[in-house]
């Protein structure tokens, strides 16, 4: 039986705190997924069933291989054809959330404002690298393992990773030239956009010969076709650039 609203008991201040907290994208990194917190505001860019928010790179509609819908997931086939898929809507100030797992020694990733024209997803994108650290030769260094901004910036000591066959959570959050990558709750990765750091990372890096790589202000999202096998559910995004 529900009790009158006069015999709970008042929350504390901690705990408006708390929900307080989380209400803001860029400060909850405790919770596994705040899309709970506001599900209002969030747009589900996979269901489990339809893949009607994506199409193919540099193509009018989903690809008719290499992606396929399977047990609630939107699975890559290994060495399956089919190329990267980005999301139909662009994103400049963000919160997207994702699940995913990987085969052994299995490499994805997730390219964001992206802009379509060059020859791939990354000559535009920075990625937030998906990977079986364990058994792919990209795990032995920081800056190219799971979650770092890929071969720029590794991530902090508050990595942790799951085991292959297990889903890990994710999130890229992009608000006013901040950007942060999470992993499992935690936020592991944190830059500022165009910042003077990030463009002397660039100097030297493999992305200099690419002159409109970081430039972009608004872009599609991207879901990497690296060959292997990958698993991605719960995709969902909150637009922030009106906040």
């Amino acid at each position: 039986m529900n009790k009158p609203f006069y015999a709970l008991p008042a929350l504390s201040a901690a705990l408006l705190f708390v929900l307080a907290g989380c209400q803001s994208n860029m400060s909850c990194t405790s919770c596994e997924s705040c899309t709970s917190c506001d599900a209002d505001d969030w747009t589900v860019l996979f269901d489990g069933k339809s893949t009607e928010h994506f199409r193919g790179y540099k193509q009018d509609g989903f690809p008719e291989k290499g992606w396929a819908v399977e047990d609630g997931t939107l699975r890559k086939i290994a060495k399956a054809g089919g190329g990267d898929i980005i999301t139909k809507e662009q994103y400049s100030d963000f919160d997207l959330y994702w699940e995913w797992k990987v085969a052994k020694g299995a490499n994805s990733g997730i390219m964001y404002r992206v802009a379509e024209g060059p020859p791939a997803t990354y000559f535009t994108g920075p990625e937030y690298q998906i990977l079986e650290d364990g058994n792919h030769g990209d795990g032995k260094n920081p800056k190219t393992s799971t979650a770092a901004l890929y071969a720029l910036i590794a991530c902090n000591d508050k990595k942790e990773l799951k085991p292959i066959g297990e889903w890990n959570t994710s999130r890229v959050v992009i608000q006013d030239g901040n950007v942060q990558h999470h992993l499992n709750g935690e936020l592991v990765v944190e830059y500022t956009w165009a910042s003077d750091e990030i463009k002397a990372l660039i100097e030297k890096s493999k992305f200099k010969q690419w002159n409109r790589f970081m430039t972009v202000d608004k872009g599609h999202i991207a879901f990497q076709d690296h060959g292997d096998d990958v698993w991605f559910r719960n995709i969902k995004i909150k637009d922030l650039s009106a906040e």
